[in-house]
């Protein structure tokens, strides 16, 4: 572990990841199994997104965003899992400095991002099942593009602030920080500043995030049921509840695991690990598996697709037969 002494406190040039306290003997069975749900993510989430750019019957708000959310998921989890696999088989599970600021800089972004997506998933539900006849002229290309793009750019900011007020602290203690990937509230412990200010600035910033985005989800939804609920048809309702509940079960998992995480006091560490773990890696693994299972267009675009590659390697069978 590399330092440089100043005045009163080393200037750290690298951190290590301390990761899971285990025997050494589990760290090939958390290897596997990050491993697992690693491969699991990419194949979800890429083929999310080929199946919706490929489809044209998928070329709609509500895909749009969806194909974003997997390119968030993608991209986050990308962000953790490589780098906490290399640090299973590594004796040092050391990350450098600017590596260790990479690392939370782009979490925080696309969490962050993800967290206002949502927000705007729910509000163009609340659009096509309240006003459906309005829904193609208020949900306009132009302002689908708008809202990701302001979700992308509220991430960023949200990130800046957290990102620099972190590694501004002076990190007096040890330098061995006790998780997985660098998150904030362990890099915290190792500094030997006063926290006040920069839980304020926390506690602010996960205020003016969490609670707008909660609000905007919550009364799309209070509209969304009492719109079903004067629909007679028994078919229809299911129709928009089926469309309804998997966008609920992303955001149930997504903010459980953030609010679980966040409320656990400092002295449970490895609880604080396995929370981080929903919405690092299992929250990725299964919205693509969420939306798939749960929505008739999707699971009809992948038949097509899967139906096209099964006739094309026939094609090719047949051909090199009769040669």
């Amino acid at each position: 572990m590399g330092h440089r002494e100043t005045s009163n406190h080393s200037e750290v040039t690298d951190f290590i990841l301390v990761s899971f306290r285990v025997h050494p003997e589990f760290h090939i069975l958390l290897f596997l199994l990050f491993l697992l749900v690693y491969a699991m993510i990419l194949l979800g989430n890429v083929g999310m997104m080929i199946i919706i750019m490929t489809d044209p019957q998928l070329n709609t708000p509500m895909y749009f965003f969806l194909g974003n959310l997997s390119f968030i998921d993608l991209f986050y989890s990308s962000v953790i899992a490589p780098k906490a696999m290399i640090n299973f088989w590594s004796e040092s599970k050391s990350i450098s400095y600017a590596g260790c600021v990479t690392q939370l800089f782009l979490f925080a972004l696309f969490i962050v991002t993800e967290g206002f997506l949502l927000a705007v998933m729910a509000y163009d539900r609340f659009i096509a099942i309240c006003n459906p006849l309005l829904y193609s002229i208020q949900m306009s290309t132009r302002l689908c593009v708008q809202l990701v793009a302001a979700s992308y750019f509220c991430g960023c900011i949200s990130s800046v602030i957290e990102t620099s007020m972190t590694f501004t602290l002076p990190f007096c203690a040890s330098q061995a920080i006790d998780h997985f990937y660098c998150d904030y509230r362990p890099l915290q412990r190792i500094s030997c500043s006063d926290l006040y200010i920069p839980n304020i600035v926390s506690f602010f910033l996960c205020s003016i995030i969490i609670l707008p985005t909660i609000i905007v989800i919550t009364v799309s939804y209070i509209y969304i049921v009492s719109t079903v609920l004067k629909i007679r048809s028994t078919e229809g309702r299911k129709k928009v509840f089926s469309t309804c509940s998997s966008h609920l079960g992303v955001v149930s998992v997504l903010y459980g695991a953030i609010i679980f995480m966040y409320f656990i006091p400092d002295r449970f560490p490895e609880l604080s690990k396995v929370a981080s773990l929903c919405y690092t890696l299992v929250t990725p693994m299964l919205n693509p598996l969420i939306y798939s299972l749960r929505n008739k267009d999707v699971k009809e675009a992948l038949r097509k697709i899967l139906g096209n590659k099964l006739f094309l390697f026939n094609s090719i069978l047949t051909e090199n037969r009769i040669k």
